[in-house]
This record gives structure tokens, sequence and C-alpha cells, in this order.
């Protein structure tokens, strides 16, 4: 096992900044302050190469909606099928009687998962739809 060494850094912060940091790493569940200060740099550094159209990423695309609405259901599906290569897997839930959730798994280049976010979350008929992206960790260490 390829075991990374650890760069010790300082960091000045405000007592206010500190207390509400210790506070959150003890809800959280982090051992230490070093734990959630990597964690929180981690989540920036995704956010920040999501936006990187080269960057592959992964994540869910989720969206609500009538299913009532007069051809929704199959440009949803057509949206799909074009882009089967990226879609890993869908999840599909009836809410109530005209409502429906669903959640699609995707990996692939950010640029192809936001414009396929982009395509299903504005079909005529979805009430709500937002696209979560994470890092595939292939680029970050434990």
């Amino acid at each position: 096992m390829n075991k990374e060494t650890v760069t010790r850094f300082s960091v000045s912060l405000p007592p206010t900044l500190l207390r509400q940091l210790d506070e959150m790493s003890g809800e959280k569940g982090y051992d230490n302050r070093s734990q959630a200060v990597a964690d929180m740099i981690r989540d920036r550094l995704v956010e920040h190469r999501q936006k990187f159209g080269s960057e592959e990423i992964c994540g869910t695309i989720t969206l609500v909606y009538d299913h009532h609405k007069p051809h929704l259901q199959a440009t949803l599906t057509d949206i799909q099928h074009d882009h089967h290569d990226v879609i890993l897997s869908t999840v599909h839930v009836h809410l109530d009687h005209d409502n429906c959730l669903e959640v699609l798994l995707v990996l692939g280049k950010a640029t192809v998962i936001k414009k396929i976010a982009d395509e299903l979350i504005s079909a005529k008929g979805v009430k709500h739809g937002k696209l979560t992206v994470t890092t595939t960790g292939k680029d970050l260490p434990s």
C-alpha cells in the first residue's frame, strides 16, 4: 500500500472562527482539526474542478415532475437514451398520484454532464431539478 506523507502548515484564524471550526468538527465527528480542514479543502477542490470541461466527474441529476404532463416522460426517456454512455443508473419513485422523483447517476466529462442536466431540468413539466457533482476520487488523496 502506497502511504502518502503529510505536510504540516500553520493557519491563523480569529478566535470566533476557530471556535466555530472546533464546534463543527465535533458535531461532524472529526478526530481533529486537520481532518476537518482536509475534508473542506477536498470539497472546494471538487467544486473547483467541476468547472473544467475536460475533468471527469460523477454525481446525480435529480428531477421532480408531474407525470401527467403530456409527452414529458417520452422526452426525458429520449434524452436519457441519447446519453446512455454517461448515465450509469436511474431510480424512479412515485411520490404521490401526480409527482415522480427520478435520480440519475452520471459519470463523464463535466461539460457533457452539465449539458445533460440542463436539458433534463429545462424540459417542460419538470417542477424542480438539480445537478449534484462530486469527484471520481482518482485525483484526491484519502
